[in-house]
């Protein structure tokens, strides 16, 4: 099973294929997504702990889509955060955020609810990642699918979405 695994990782998901193209250093780190979880990144976080993988909710972050006055934003907070709609409105240059319906933010994406990834969307929207990312010398990222996280450097996350920095988490 974990070879199988590992070539669907290999395979590439269009967050994986940007990385690859563009010379980024990166990991894939595939497991087994339960399909009946729908807490994403706490799963996350537990399988690639008890696959040896050294992580924490603090340093996998999450990729939510944001309407922002009806455009659609990326923002990028740590698992162990919430996101705080008002720093997302005013890193975008506005007043209100809400969250993105999830079929709009599929249909933008490219992704699943659960497995959009910042990178490789299939258009490409204005992009925040909470300042936290700067503390570590990697973080984690959705790869595109469930059951897929890349981790790279914050840095290169940020050039390759053409995202900047932002304080977007609470708690």
């Amino acid at each position: 099973m974990a070879k199988r695994r590992e070539q669907r990782a290999e395979a590439g998901t269009p967050a994986l294929r940007v990385l690859a193209e563009r010379g980024v250093a990166h990991t894939a780190h595939p497991y087994e997504h339960d399909p009946a979880t729908t807490a994403y990144g706490e799963e996350a976080v537990r399988a690639l702990r008890a696959a040896g993988v050294d992580v924490s909710a603090e340093r996998l972050f999450k990729t939510l889509l944001v309407d922002v006055d009806g455009r659609l934003v990326c923002a990028v907070v740590p698992v162990a955060a919430m996101l705080d709609l008002k720093a997302v409105a005013a890193a975008a240059g506005d007043k209100k955020a809400a969250m993105a319906d999830p079929a709009r933010a599929q249909r933008s994406s490219g992704y699943v609810v659960g497995g959009i990834s910042p990178l490789g969307q299939r258009t490409a929207l204005p992009t925040f990642v909470d300042t936290s990312a700067q503390r570590f010398s990697t973080v984690f990222v959705s790869a595109g699918r469930r059951g897929l996280q890349v981790e790279l450097a914050p840095g290169d996350l940020l050039v390759t979405t053409g995202g900047r920095y932002a304080p977007l988490a609470r708690g």
